[in-house]
């Protein structure tokens, strides 16, 4: 029988990523009739369901948005940057890298975001880039986004360089990924056997899983890190409510 990881690169080997995403996306929206209710809320999308779907690796129930696809870190991070920052309110140019499909929905519809999504691979981003290889002016964007993307990067500094490079003086990123309680990163650049990259890392194509020492990275290339605590501060029925897990959230400034 063939494993998780190996269905998965046999499917994009036949249907390009973002048919399968839209394949998706149309079954969960298709079959959520059948999960009517007010158990759970995304704010991304603002409907509720009596549960969301299953999914990950090794799956986790209730934590995929039935209608648009968000899970648990991006509800999380939509409730922060709608509550703590300026993004909905304010004139602001935002670089997002590996554009999550919610907020690229929901952000470049948004009359005072001057918006650009990139990656090298993603198929709905809206320009081909390499992080570590950003080809756009130094101090171009007010804010960035790039999320669940450095743990891919082999040359994880250059690619944190090169964000830095791009915002603007005063500006703000969010940086998140995967991250143990570990002091140091767990990484090894030798590994290319996905089964093990899946052992060591938790995902097939991961490189590395992040320690607290992550702040010392991003600090190395000139930004200020601030841990915020946003979502340790929601109480425990919108916890519930909105499926979401609570995590720092990394936000780095320039």
């Amino acid at each position: 029988m063939l494993a998780t990881y190996e269905l998965k690169q046999l499917a994009e080997r036949i249907v390009p990523k973002k048919y399968l995403r839209v394949a998706g996306l149309s079954t969960l929206r298709a079959t959520s009739i059948f999960y009517k209710g007010n158990t759970v809320t995304c704010p991304c999308c603002n409907h509720s369901f009596s549960s969301f779907a299953s999914y990950g690796y090794v799956k986790r129930p209730n934590v995929l948005c039935r209608w648009c696809l968000s899970l648990e870190r991006h509800r999380g991070l939509w409730l922060y940057l709608h509550q703590r920052t300026n993004v909905l309110t304010s004139k602001v140019r935002i670089l997002h890298f590996a554009p999550e499909h919610q907020f690229q929905e929901l952000l470049r519809n948004q009359p005072n975001i001057d918006y650009l999504s990139a990656d090298l691979d993603m198929p709905t981003a809206m320009v081909r880039m390499d992080i570590t290889n950003i080809t756009l002016p130094d101090n171009s964007f007010d804010v960035i986004l790039c999320n669940h993307v450095l743990e891919h990067v082999p040359d994880d500094r250059k690619a944190m360089s090169e964000l830095y490079r791009v915002l603007k003086p005063g500006g703000w990123a969010i940086l998140q990924t995967p991250m143990s309680d570990k002091p140091q990163t767990e990484e090894d650049l030798t590994i290319t056997d996905p089964k093990e990259r899946e052992r060591r890392f938790g995902q097939d194509d991961h490189v590395r899983t992040y320690g607290m020492d992550k702040k010392d990275r991003l600090e190395s290339v000139g930004f200020t890190v601030v841990l915020d605590k946003f979502l340790f501060e929601l109480d425990q029925k919108q916890i519930d409510q909105y499926r979401i897990v609570r995590e720092d959230i990394w936000l780095c400034k320039k």
